[in-house]
């Protein structure tokens, strides 16, 4: 079966919905994970298309002489403006569109998993067969937040959550909802969702 294609599964949740941690559970399972938050952080600094992309967009002064990302002026420029966040999306997502499609096709697993904190909210769940949506209480959300980025305010942490998809409809939109409410449930979440789609392929 050398024309073998996973099945391509999108795994996300709100901030502080723990989605890391269930992707690391999927992990030890063998189940291979494109980090895209991370991979688009890559490729903006290392992609000469998307570079070149984000200059045309922003100017030069959107990378340093050594060719690195201008992680400051980006903040204090684009992300403090919807309508430039709108833009610079619109270059990123497809870049790591595309890079996730060559991943997955070089994997030999039964699925794989893609892990973002947007993924309705882009559209990219289009380009997956399945969504898993990390459910968690706000509240808890926020706290776990606070504890891990202490540089967060948690004004901060609730703009981030308004920019995402609340809870409720991400749960409608999703094939499969794990609830991150105790971790000791977890595994047994994960495991009943890992053998659906290992049956699946």
């Amino acid at each position: 079966m050398s024309n073998h294609t996973p099945i391509l599964v999108g795994i996300t949740g709100g901030i502080g919905s723990g989605k890391s941690t269930v992707a690391k559970i999927f992990s030890i399972l063998g189940i291979p994970i494109y980090f895209a938050d991370d991979r688009a952080k890559w490729l903006m600094g290392n992609d000469e298309h998307l570079k070149t992309q984000i200059k045309d967009a922003f100017g030069s002064e959107s990378y340093l002489s050594n060719g690195a990302l201008d992680r400051s002026f980006l903040a204090k420029t684009v992300f403090s403006d919807p309508e430039k966040v709108k833009t610079i999306n619109s270059l990123v997502h497809p870049a790591v569109g595309r890079d996730f499609s060559d991943w997955a096709s070089q994997q030999t697993t039964p699925y794989v998993l893609k892990e973002a904190a947007l993924i309705f909210e882009t559209g990219s769940n289009d380009a997956l067969d399945h969504v898993i949506n990390v459910s968690s209480p706000l509240k808890v959300r926020i706290a776990r937040t606070l504890m891990r980025d202490p540089f967060r305010s948690e004004e901060q942490v609730n703009q981030i959550i308004n920019q995402q998809l609340p809870d409720e409809q991400k749960n409608e939109l999703a094939d499969f909802v794990i609830k991150n409410t105790d971790n000791k449930l977890l595994i047994p979440q994960v495991l009943k969702i890992h053998q659906q789609l290992i049956a699946e392929n």
